[in-house]
Parts: structure tokens; sequence; C-alpha cells
């Protein structure tokens, strides 16, 4: 089993920054590929970016690309989003993700592991 425990969201202002963090523990050595969700007010939960654990490949929606970014610390055992020029419909609740293998990424039903989500809004 892994264990996610998503922080850093807040209430920000268009334009501004917030950084996301997910500490994982339990057995990291079976976690291949990390990523991060979110799901907004009425909406579908919807991939925002992932990271592959060994080797650090990075992939994201075309939504948040140029603005968003996705970093790992492996001795921390901890994934990290970086998110700046922050829009109103940036606004969701964010999830950790973690799952085995490092196809899929984009694909929530893909994932096994979760956190309980971290709130981030954005006013304009």
């Amino acid at each position: 089993q892994v264990q996610l425990v998503e922080s850093g969201g807040g209430l920000v202002q268009a334009g501004g920054s917030l950084a996301l963090s997910c500490a994982a523990s339990g057995s990291i050595l079976s976690i291949d590929d990390m990523g991060w969700f979110r799901q907004g007010p009425g909406k579908e939960r919807e991939f925002v970016a992932a990271i592959l654990w060994s080797g650090g490949s990075t992939y994201y929606a075309d939504s948040v690309k140029g603005r968003f970014t996705i970093s790992r610390d492996n001795a921390k055992n901890t994934v990290y989003l970086q998110m700046n020029s922050l829009k109103a419909e940036d606004t969701a609740t964010y999830y950790c993700a973690a799952k085995k293998g490092t196809w899929a990424w984009a694909v929530s039903r893909a994932y096994d592991y979760w956190g309980q989500g971290t709130q981030v809004t954005v006013s304009s």
C-alpha cells in the first residue's frame, strides 16, 4: 500500500502562484508514475501533469503547459506541482495519484493510489 498526503492549496488571485506537495509513504518501490489530477465544481476529474518516478520524464495537459511544473524529490518521496500564472478556471480540488507502470499516465482509472485532495481557489 502507498499513502499520499497533499498540501499547499489555498486562495490566490489570478496571475499568482501556488506550490502543491504530495508526500508518499509505504510501498514506494512499487511506484512507477505519479500524477496530479483536478476536479472543478460540476466537472469531471481531469489530468494535469505526471512524472515518471525513475528518469523523471514529465507530461502535461495542454491547459497547463507552460504554466505548471511537476517535479520530484526521490530522497523525500515527494512530488511537487508549481503553478504559475493561475487563472480562475484552475479553481479545483487537486489530487495526487500514484501507480505501477509507466503507461496511461493521463488516465485517472489507471492510478492505484490517491490522496485526499487539496483545494485551490483562484479569484478573478
